[in-house]
């Protein structure tokens, strides 16, 4: 158990932290029941911070005037976007939350929504807070080669076409630095048409 204990500890601190781990992630340096165990041992002890069944986080720390604490948990986001890529998946925001991320609306979800082409499933994550991963077929939804557009495209779904108001375009203008011209000339292709037109003449 000592043994296994130390190799997790170990592989946890060659990370920086804020690093998400999964329980895979230390499959190979004991049996199931010893990395659970030493798993358990380490959240303990304060090195690690149990989020979820399987999930793990090696917690930020940040300074106070007299000493350091350890930070808050990592936005629910920053955990999907860690799910996505152990399971090799693609994922959009939906709903609120797509509309919270670009700041097109000021309410925050308890649970955030995810269209994906992985597994559809729901992730609980403290009280009341949860992921939920949508599955779908609708394959366009996810091929755009700029993540942040298809984000807009998504959060311009929940608005739903003719009821965009002048400060949410303007709003949806100023995130357009962040979308190169190839992007753009690439992914305007494959959104819904009404979407397609009203950025086109922003």
């Amino acid at each position: 158990m000592q043994t296994t204990v130390n190799q997790i500890e170990r592989k946890v601190k060659n990370h920086k932290r804020g690093k998400i781990f999964f329980i895979d992630d230390f499959a190979a340096l004991g049996t199931p029941d010893a990395v659970k165990k030493s798993l358990q041992r380490l959240v303990q002890s304060g090195l690690l911070v149990r989020l979820a069944t399987g999930i793990y986080w090696y917690p930020k720390k940040e300074k106070e005037l007299y000493g350091v604490k350890l930070s808050g948990k990592p936005a629910l986001d920053e955990i999907a976007k860690a799910i996505a890529k152990r399971d090799k998946a693609r994922i959009v925001p939906t709903g609120v939350h797509a509309l919270n991320l670009l700041n097109l609306s000021t309410q925050v979800p308890t649970n955030i929504v995810y269209i994906t082409d992985g597994v559809a499933r729901r992730v609980k994550i403290g009280n009341g807070k949860g992921i939920l991963f949508k599955h779908t077929s609708e394959v366009k939804r996810l091929a755009y080669k700029s993540e942040f557009l298809m984000l807009i495209v998504s959060a311009l779904r929940e608005i739903g076409e003719g009821k965009i108001t002048q400060e949410q375009t303007e709003i949806i203008k100023s995130h357009f630095s962040r979308i190169s011209k190839q992007e753009f000339e690439a992914d305007i292709k494959i959104m819904p048409v009404w979407i397609r037109k009203l950025l086109l003449t922003l």
